[in-house]
């Protein structure tokens, strides 16, 4: 069987854990090649010793999820729009010029988080389709307390469409979450150990999973 080149893009460290931990450790099971680039500081403090904590943590949790690389930008947190699309498209290109990824994983466009809408944008203009293009599935995820919160309408919210059995690696995929010490909260908010198990057991009573992780395909290219 052949294996896949999986290419995550994440706004802030541990969006990769939250939107698709548990599917990325799957494809560490399938062997496939894990590619993971966080484009964003994850710390509005701007503290380089928070910075260089948090991509710490990245490094670790994505070596966890079986990433064989993981790079990082650092543009500013909850500031990407002060950065020129352009330069946020060719950071993205050059990674997917790179990796060849024939899967990618982003944010959802609807996101309550301007930086996730922005990756998004940016990710669909880098993955824009033509003869020499290698991805064969354009995927996007959900992130908690962003995805969710956002104000919803039928047309402009997060519709998933594939969803992945979990079951297996939602354990796997809590524990992995908590690399990220600071970002753990408590039980009611989303992301808590709680929240993620919630959401995973609702995805997967909706296909009938004991959990999943959920997407919305963008495109899917056959050959």
């Amino acid at each position: 069987m052949n294996k896949n080149k999986v290419l995550v893009i994440a706004a802030h460290p541990d969006d990769e854990v939250l939107g698709a931990g548990g599917t990325m450790l799957k494809h560490k099971k399938a062997g496939d090649e894990i590619t993971v680039l966080i484009l964003g500081e994850g710390e509005t403090s701007r503290s380089s010793a928070d910075i260089e904590k948090r991509e710490r943590q990245a490094r670790e949790a994505t070596a966890a999820l079986g990433a064989k690389a993981v790079l990082f930008e650092r543009f500013p947190d909850q500031r990407f729009d002060t950065i020129a699309l352009l330069d946020v498209v060719q950071k993205i290109e050059r990674v997917v010029e790179m990796t060849h990824p024939d899967i990618v994983y982003t944010h959802c466009p609807y996101d309550l988080n301007m930086d996730h809408r922005i990756i998004f944008q940016a990710t669909a203009t880098a993955l824009r389709p033509g003869p020499t293009s290698s991805a064969k599935k354009f995927l996007t995820f959900e992130v908690l307390s962003s995805t969710e919160w956002q104000i919803r309408d039928q047309a402009n919210s997060f519709s998933p469409t594939v969803y992945e059995d979990i079951s297996d690696f939602i354990e796997e995929k809590i524990k992995i979450f908590q690399i990220y010490r600071d970002e753990v909260r408590d039980y009611p908010h989303p992301r808590s150990t709680e929240g993620i198990k919630i959401q995973a057991k609702y995805r997967g009573m909706q296909v009938g999973f004991q959990y999943a992780e959920a997407f919305q395909l963008i495109r899917m290219r056959n050959s």
